[in-house]
This record gives C-alpha cells, sequence and structure tokens, in this order.
C-alpha cells in the first residue's frame, strides 16, 4: 500500500509516517516510479508505534523494543542501557498507574450509568391491590 493508504488506516498524516520510517520505526519499499510501498504489517506497526508514544516513551527506546514485541517469546537485547532500563521501568509503572485511574473512572462511569438507567425506568403500578 502507498503511503496515503497507510495514512488512512492508521490516522496517522503522511508527514508523521515519514519521521517515523526517518527514525527507523517503520521501513518501506520503493516502488519503480519511487512511491513509498508498505506492507499490511505496517498498519499494526504504525498503531503500536503511536501507542508507545502516546505514553511518552521517546521514538529511541521505541526503536530498541519493537523487535520484542513483535516477536516477545524471542527477546533480544541488544544494547540496554541502565538509562532505557530506568526509562521502560518508569514508563511501565505509569502504565500501570494510567491502567488503575482508567479501571476506577470505567467503574463510576457504569456504576453511574446503571443509576441512571434505574432512575428512567418507568414505574409499573401493582394490579390486583386493594
Amino acid at each position: 500500500m502507498r503511503i496515503g493508504q497507510l495514512s488512512e488506516r492508521t490516522g496517522t498524516s503522511r508527514r508523521l509516517l515519514r519521521y517515523y520510517e526517518e527514525q527507523g520505526l517503520i521501513v518501506s519499499s520503493r516502488a519503480p516510479n519511487g512511491y513509498r510501498e508498505y506492507d499490511e504489517a505496517s498498519v499494526d506497526r504504525v498503531v503500536q508505534v503511536r501507542g508507545l508514544l502516546d505514553v511518552g516513551l521517546p521514538t529511541r527506546v521505541i526503536k530498541q523494543i519493537l523487535p520484542c514485541l513483535d516477536k516477545p517469546r524471542v527477546i533480544q537485547i541488544s544494547d540496554a542501557t541502565p538509562e532505557t532500563i530506568a526509562t521502560l521501568e518508569h514508563e511501565r509503572d505509569r502504565m500501570t498507574a494510567r491502567i488503575r485511574c482508567l479501571v476506577r473512572n470505567r467503574d463510576s462511569i457504569a456504576g453511574y450509568l446503571d443509576a441512571v438507567r434505574e432512575a428512567q425506568r418507568p414505574v409499573v403500578p401493582e394490579s390486583g391491590r386493594a
């Protein structure tokens, strides 16, 4: 697929896709006409990269851990510096806290919705009462 199609399917601008490619986060081949061509796996890769960027990981760390995300059972340790390990531990802890917060908020919203729906149910008078 061409860059425009990848952009549409991932909701990511073409400019960002080119940046991801410059950073080594995604790869493309070149068609005979010079256009970038991406394979189907690029869609998932872009979504993965965006998710990792959203939680605050820098592109240099993302580039290091992407091979582990492709094959989680085959973890390759290349140049994991103490700084990288500390960054990943910090981000993991931040994600865990965020997940807890999201679960609390989801549960609160669900409780609110249940209460609203219960309050909106019509009251059916009991028949046969004397």
